[in-house]
């Protein structure tokens, strides 16, 4: 298991980021959450197997709908919690 926190950076709020986000996160199994920062970040707690994860970055970096576009994503490794499911937060 891995677990990362992401700030990611864009036209990332107001275009259903988060709902994506989550509906991928559920396709592959990753756990954390997701909520929309007032600067207009979106930031993402992700902990899955490793390939999982590699494959959720990889598809967040794309974009995870089509009316999303992701400039940046600044991304750390952190210490494992105990997430059961994944959720979307209310942002700030």
């Amino acid at each position: 298991m891995i677990n990362y926190h992401l700030l990611v950076s864009g036209r990332v709020q107001g275009v259903g980021f988060r709902w994506a986000t989550y509906q991928l996160a559920l396709e592959l199994g990753i756990y954390g959450w997701v909520q929309n920062l007032a600067n207009g970040q979106v930031e993402i707690v992700a902990q899955g197997e490793h390939e999982a994860v590699r494959s959720f970055l990889k598809k967040i970096q794309a974009g995870p709908n089509r009316f999303a576009r992701v400039d940046t994503i600044k991304v750390k490794q952190t210490n494992l919690e105990d997430f059961h499911d994944f959720t979307i937060k209310e942002g700030f």
